[in-house]
């Protein structure tokens, strides 16, 4: 017999079991580098799935401020709303897609000096379970491999895209 709680899940699945996070190094200050990523409109310049991003009107990359994004995968697409929940200017941008209260994945950025650059990282971790995101282990495991790979060629792109840029100032 199969063991499931009152949304269908299996028991043994744990959201806590759903997290990573991804590192990419690029040629610029913090400060810079956080600017970058807390300007939520940017996100489409290196996310392979995510575009269409903005603040609410008179919102800005400020704890409690909502945002809104289109993203895409395997042919779907969809909207979300999220929430900033960290706004360190410098250090960390954080968000939770569906909001502090009740959201579903907290994605959350770093920024650690490191040489003359500065050290990124991302991560996304699963808050709570849903079906929206997959209804067993193995869609959930597949959805955090997809996801591992969208951080990994967000960064490499930030990066490049950040080296393409000091390349045009020299």
């Amino acid at each position: 017999m199969n063991n499931t709680d009152e949304r269908g899940f299996p028991e043994n699945v744990d959201a806590a079991d759903f997290v990573f996070t991804r590192s990419a190094w690029v040629d610029a200050a913090p400060i810079s580098a956080y600017e970058l990523v807390s300007d939520v409109s940017a996100v489409s310049r290196w996310s392979p799935t995510a575009s269409a991003v903005c603040y609410d009107d008179d919102a800005g990359p400020r704890v409690g401020a909502w945002f809104s994004g289109t993203n895409r995968r395997d042919g779907k697409e969809w909207t979300t709303r999220s929430q900033v929940v960290q706004a360190d200017s410098g250090a960390a941008f954080g968000f939770v897609v569906g909001g502090a209260q009740d959201g579903i994945v907290h994605w959350t950025w770093t920024f650690r000096s490191q040489g003359r650059g500065t050290l990124v990282q991302q991560s996304w971790q699963l808050l709570r379970l849903d079906p929206v995101l997959g209804r067993n282990r193995t869609d959930l495991e597949a959805l955090r491999e997809y996801m591992i790979g969208s951080v990994e060629t967000t960064l490499a792109a930030l990066a490049q895209w950040i080296a393409e840029q000091h390349g045009v100032s020299s």
